[in-house]
């Protein structure tokens, strides 16, 4: 679209400076529905233009808010109250992101957020709404804080229902994610799981809690161990591992994804989100040195051979320690 026909389409949008003004006919400092942008006479396809130019982000659900806005515990409150009705409980993926663990979204889901998960507490109510994904669910009271005005389950009750209800991928990466924001540690997670004895998913979040882990930093990383652990008879890794790294690099240490320290072994994930083309040259040079100088073996995983049809990650770690074992004077067979 040309710059004359932007500027009669949208008039509040100024195509030299690719900015909202005070023409835009929704708030500029605050979240919107997309039907509060129809009563303002911006079309669905306005709107969706907007958003794929980046002038306007989607908060969550059919909320969005203008791109300028900086992410806030108040702008999401903000939005929250927009699709939850007052008495209902912000729940699961919802709630975590709400607590700021915004790792606990799928692998893409990122880019597109969920519906908001949000729950009455008594039996037979259910939210009748687009924008929510609804039922009932029983819960303490001590289950349930209040946020701004909201109503959500507690980190801890948020992270056991995400490792019962969601995929395996997914309540692995969100164990993680939701333990590393600090409010519960991993005994307070395990004496949690008497609560939800008989419930649904409950054998999942058994197997699953004592393996969660704090020092993942992103959901493929989270995966990328879960795959690891699926692999009974290789050593178990550890996240995070440290290595000495040249003096000129502030801290004077690397890390390494994943590690088994006593193989010098270790394994990273490679994705367009965390390492990107910027990060190229240094990885390289980074990697360069911690199999040169610090002796260790290291295997890159991305996308590819992490999820689909094709993933060979398996055959990666197992190829990996049998190099590792060798260079290390320690050949023989471990499966």
């Amino acid at each position: 679209m040309s710059r004359t026909l932007v500027a009669m389409a949208m008039p509040f949008l100024d195509p030299d400076q690719a900015l909202l003004d005070a023409r835009f006919p929704l708030p500029l400092d605050a979240p919107f529905t997309g039907t509060m942008a129809r009563a303002a006479g911006l079309h669905s396809v306005e709107l969706t233009s907007l958003v794929r130019r980046g002038l306007v982000r989607r908060l969550i659900g059919n909320v969005y808010v203008v791109a300028q806005v900086p992410d806030s515990m108040e702008l999401r409150l903000a939005g929250l109250r927009l699709v939850v009705p007052e008495r209902a409980v912000v729940t699961d993926r919802t709630a975590g992101w709400l607590h700021g663990a915004t790792m606990v979204l799928a692998p893409g889901d990122h880019l597109i957020l969920p519906r908001v998960s949000a729950f009455h507490r008594g039996r037979g109510l259910r939210l009748r709404n687009e924008l929510v994904s609804s039922g009932q669910r029983m819960m303490p009271d001590e289950h349930v804080m209040e946020i701004g005005g909201i109503r959500v389950t507690t980190p801890l009750r948020t992270a056991c229902d995400l490792g019962r209800l969601l995929r395996r991928d997914s309540a692995f990466a969100a164990l993680d994610a939701m333990l590393r924001l600090g409010a519960f540690d991993q005994e307070e997670l395990l004496e949690a799981i008497a609560c939800f004895k008989g419930y649904r998913g409950v054998r999942q979040l058994r197997w699953m809690a004592p393996l969660s882990d704090p020092r993942a930093e992103s959901p493929p990383e989270s995966i990328l161990r879960l795959r690891w652990l699926d692999c009974v008879r290789l050593p178990r890794p550890l996240p995070q591992r440290p290595v000495r790294a040249p003096h000129w690099v502030p801290g004077g240490t690397y890390w390494i994804d994943l590690g088994v320290d006593e193989l010098r072994f270790g394994v990273e994930y490679d994705g367009k989100d965390f390492h990107g083309v910027d990060r190229t040259d240094h990885d390289v040079r980074r990697r360069r040195w911690i199999t040169e100088e610090e002796g260790w073996t290291l295997c890159v995983v991305r996308k590819e051979n992490l999820f689909g049809r094709r993933a060979d990650v398996d055959d990666i770690l197992h190829a990996g320690v049998v190099e590792a074992r060798r260079r290390l004077g320690r050949p023989g067979a471990f499966i």
